[in-house]
């Protein structure tokens, strides 16, 4: 049974875990913030190399892109899927969305499987789903770490490009309504479906483009600026939707407490009324028995 002092023991410990879900709060808003701007600056960038991209095809009239055949055909296709994740928990479904669509999404591929994963807790989930992770890296904690992760991930994708016939990127893109969607897409090779997307988007102005300098090594640079924008994007656009999972669950934990401090304050306050009234009928009945 609840007692005065109990009551106020739960009430002053809702009250400091309020205290901490409100800092929880503001600091998933401020990160939102910075990630959503790195995402808009990013549109500006990856734009510009597209077009970068287009105009090499135009100058040097390419036509089509054709995929290198399989050395091997007797051999196992390897695909190896780039998974960002979350590090830390009180993001409600993330990783569990995330892991659900790698898994019915590779199922459904060929191929032997490689997972490279961003986040322990992700990769936690999917090796409950059997897929084992090759490489593991940790969650960027600010919009200044996710460079160096980015290259590190580009280098190795460049090392192992031989021995892995396509690499895909799974993450969870923040939903123009709200919350956020999981969101596959082809990474390497640049095939012709990917050259069909690029061209898309029009060449703005009615003059044909031309290259300034060697041809080789603008494709060269153009590609590595594509390949990294896209790597770039899909942290970024993960970290905004982690952060704004935890906001949601964040704001969903603070209404509930509020609830639960409403709840204890009417309790405290009948049980308190019971126990004034409790002393008055003793005093009553004192004085009554001392009128007697």
């Amino acid at each position: 049974m609840d007692t005065l002092e109990n009551l106020r023991s739960k009430t002053e410990g809702a009250k400091d875990l309020k205290s901490v879900v409100s800092a929880m709060k503001a600091m998933a808003g401020s990160n939102i913030v910075q990630y959503e701007t790195a995402v808009s600056s990013l549109e500006d960038y990856y734009h510009t190399i597209a077009l970068g991209i287009i105009a090499y095809f135009k100058a040097e009239k390419i036509e089509r892109i054709s995929e290198k055949t399989a050395i091997n055909r007797n051999s196992e296709e390897v695909i190896c899927a780039i998974v960002f994740g979350s590090d830390q928990g009180l993001v409600a479904q993330f990783n569990d969305s995330m892991a659900n669509f790698v898994s019915t999404s590779l199922n459904a591929l060929p191929g032997k499987k490689e997972l490279w994963v961003v986040g322990e807790r992700v990769q936690l989930l999917l090796s409950d789903k059997g897929f084992a992770s090759s490489k593991l890296y940790p969650v960027p904690n600010d919009i200044n770490a996710v460079t160096p992760l980015v290259t590190e991930i580009l280098g190795q994708s460049q090392i192992r490009q031989h021995q892995v016939a396509r690499f895909y990127i799974f993450h969870n893109k923040p939903n123009p309504g709200s919350g956020y969607i999981p969101v596959m897409q082809r990474f390497l090779p640049l095939d012709e479906k990917w050259k069909q997307t690029l061209e898309k988007i029009h060449w703005p102005g009615k003059s044909l483009p031309q290259i300034a300098g060697a041809a080789k090594p603008t494709l060269i640079a153009l590609i590595n600026g594509y390949l990294f924008t896209s790597l770039f994007k899909a942290c970024v656009e993960s970290l905004a939707s982690e952060n704004a999972s935890r906001l949601e669950a964040m704001q969903r934990a603070d209404k509930n407490i509020s609830d639960l401090l409403d709840d204890l304050k009417k309790k405290y306050h009948r049980l308190r009324q019971s126990s004034i009234d409790e002393e008055l009928f003793d005093v009553i009945s004192g004085f009554e028995a001392l009128k007697k």
